[in-house]
């Protein structure tokens, strides 16, 4: 299991990071956010996602279609609540940052449903 690098991490982002827990849904301060930049890990600062592939999936969590930058991400089986599922960690520090499901927009297909409280985010200058 992966360690916090950022020592100001919430009890909130340390339990998603890493004890993979899940925010309420539409609870997180970038369900209806919409400013251009790239999402980053909480823990480790590295990028995940850009703006231009968050849409609005209505699952409660932020949605994008695509990762930012290829090798930022490691996605994993999950099978830990009797089902099926992709982890999604942040490929650096192995922070938690959600799931990834095949019913997301196309040309992907892809709906990558993160935590919130495993980003944050940098405003294109």
């Amino acid at each position: 299991m992966s360690q916090p690098l950022n020592q100001n991490l919430t009890p909130e982002q340390k339990n998603i990071c890493f004890l993979k827990g899940t925010e309420p849904p539409f609870s997180g301060k970038y369900v209806d956010f919409h400013e251009n930049g790239m999402f980053t890990c909480v823990n480790c600062g590295q990028t995940l996602f850009s703006s231009s592939t968050k849409f609005d999936s209505g699952s409660g969590w932020p949605s994008f279609s695509d990762i930012g930058d290829q090798g930022h991400v490691k996605l994993s089986d999950d099978t830990s609540i009797g089902m099926h599922r992709t982890e999604v960690t942040c490929a650096n520090c192995g922070a938690h940052l959600g799931h990834v499901f095949d019913d997301g927009p196309t040309p992907t297909r892809k709906r990558y449903c993160i935590n919130s409280l495993a980003l944050d985010f940098k405003k294109k200058e």
